[in-house]
């Protein structure tokens, strides 16, 4: 059965929530490639009001968008600049749009790495391999500017020209006199010290950006005598 839009953001936002509690007892990403693969597939669903692909493991894609695309989605948590996202040539012709996602375990964000037709992707993928697969090197991939989510805000909270947004996957956006910031964490430290809010949790770890600007939202709220 398709799942609704709603359906969607309520099962990103818990596989996001479960992807972090798991890194939080020290769980290494490299053993949580299925959730980190789910999640992908979700977000990308969502982006493109499109749904899961209705066979299980689907030769070539994953999602067909609210256009009827076929699209391949991969989706990694490799931090650093280097690091392979492979493909099959043989089932490529299956497949009208790629996105490649990552999932910033910093930040605790998804970022769009790259999310071009199928055509444009075989330009940045290598020779194949002996195993029929091809490859494009993540430091190749292009990085956009973040532009806005389309996914709704459940909670805000305003503070000097900033305005602080939680989305409803739990992603915390950042807003300076109307214009997106994209790279929130720092302008989030600077108001929770502000606001006396520690950038630590009682491990002394630091917070990130999902728990930082929740923290900062419940602040605000509960300042301006609004619901938290």
């Amino acid at each position: 059965m398709a799942l609704t839009q709603m359906q969607l953001i309520q099962s990103l936002g818990e596989a996001m929530s479960w992807f972090e509690r798991e890194l939080n007892w020290g769980v290494p990403p490299t053993e949580l490639r299925h959730l980190i693969g789910r999640i992908g597939e979700l977000y990308a669903a969502l982006i493109t009001n499109g749904q899961m692909a209705t066979e299980v493991n689907q030769k070539g894609y994953d999602i067909i968008s609210g256009l009827g695309e076929r699209i391949s989605v991969k989706t990694t948590a490799v931090m650093k600049g280097s690091g392979l996202i492979s493909f099959n040539q043989n089932t490529l012709d299956q497949v009208d749009r790629v996105i490649i996602l990552r999932i910033n375990t910093e930040e605790m964000q998804i970022e769009t790495l790259l999310d071009k037709s199928v055509e444009e992707t075989w330009e940045l993928l290598g020779k194949p391999n002996s195993a029929g697969r091809v490859s494009v090197n993540q430091s190749k991939l292009v990085k956009k500017p973040k532009i806005r989510s389309e996914i709704p805000v459940i909670r805000s909270a305003e503070f000097e020209e900033f305005t602080v947004q939680e989305l409803a996957t739990g992603t915390i956006e950042l807003l300076s006199t109307g214009k997106l910031v994209n790279i929130a964490k720092p302008e989030l430290r600077r108001i929770a010290a502000k606001l006396g809010i520690s950038i630590q949790n009682s491990r002394g770890n630091p917070h990130n950006t999902r728990q930082l600007g929740s923290m900062i939202i419940r602040e605000l709220r509960a300042r301006a005598g609004m619901d938290a």
